[in-house]
């Protein structure tokens, strides 16, 4: 495992939310090789300077249980299936982070005791007091709750100082910035600005749970290199969602 540095940043432990679709690269599904080791270079870093770690990802890249209900299936049983797809794209991770001796534990929602140790909060905090980064898995373990919604959850549970949401844009818009060429980009926003506009930068339940437990998040780029780093060092990068 790498050595840990001084912590020169504003946060002690950081929960980061990864899209699954953050995991395709160039290609149009699946887990391209190149953006782990670009992610793990990054997580690498920040551990090295004493930083907490827990990621959640999700798995759109493989498998969306919303967009599998939208087609007929059980809803149930399409977020079950997203549900293992979090586990593959995991395991993926665990692999780019321990290539460059960073231990890492996977922590499943869903008990699978051959490829990932049950979720149990204190054995998770002690694998963070020990300088491991922590992989959530699975997102709740129920249907009908987002990996947003489990990213939000355990970001509560472990006591992260912040949720890092890495999305494919720099921050939320007031528009759609893909189709709208005149959208504005908010600096900070309010839990309650997200929810009475819909901004849909990260479901409802989310943002009500961080709301509720003043949980502050910040939304950026993870397409930009090296912008994990500058938003864990309290660069002005993406937007900041808080109470005021």
């Amino acid at each position: 495992m790498s050595e840990t540095g001084e912590n020169r940043t504003p946060y002690r432990r950081l929960l980061l939310k990864l899209s699954g679709e953050a995991l395709i690269g160039d290609g149009q599904y699946g887990i391209s090789p190149d953006v782990i080791h670009r992610i793990a270079g990054e997580v690498h870093e920040l551990h090295a300077m004493g930083i907490e770690l827990a990621v959640v990802i999700g798995g759109g890249n493989i498998f969306r249980g919303v967009a599998g209900a939208a087609k007929g299936m059980d809803r149930t049983s399409a977020d079950y299936m997203g549900m293992l797809a979090t586990v593959i794209n995991s395991i993926a991770l665990q692999e780019g982070f321990e290539k460059l001796g960073l231990y890492t534990r996977v922590m499943s929602g869903i008990e699978m005791p051959r490829v990932a140790e049950p979720f149990i909060r204190r054995r998770a905090m002690r694998h963070l007091e020990k300088g491991r980064i922590v992989v959530f898995a699975a997102g709740t373990g129920n249907p009908y709750f987002t990996t947003d919604t489990a990213a939000a959850l355990r970001a509560v549970e472990i006591g992260a100082d912040v949720v890092l949401k890495a999305t494919n844009v720099d921050g939320i818009y007031d528009k759609d910035p893909n189709q709208f060429p005149d959208a504005n980009r908010f600096e900070t926003v309010t839990y309650d600005q997200c929810l009475a506009q819909n901004l849909k930068v990260m479901d409802a339940t989310a943002i009500s749970l961080c709301r509720e437990n003043k949980m502050p998040i910040t939304v950026f780029d993870l397409n930009q290199p090296g912008n994990i780093m500058r938003v864990a060092m309290g660069e002005n990068v993406g937007t900041q969602i808080r109470a005021s």
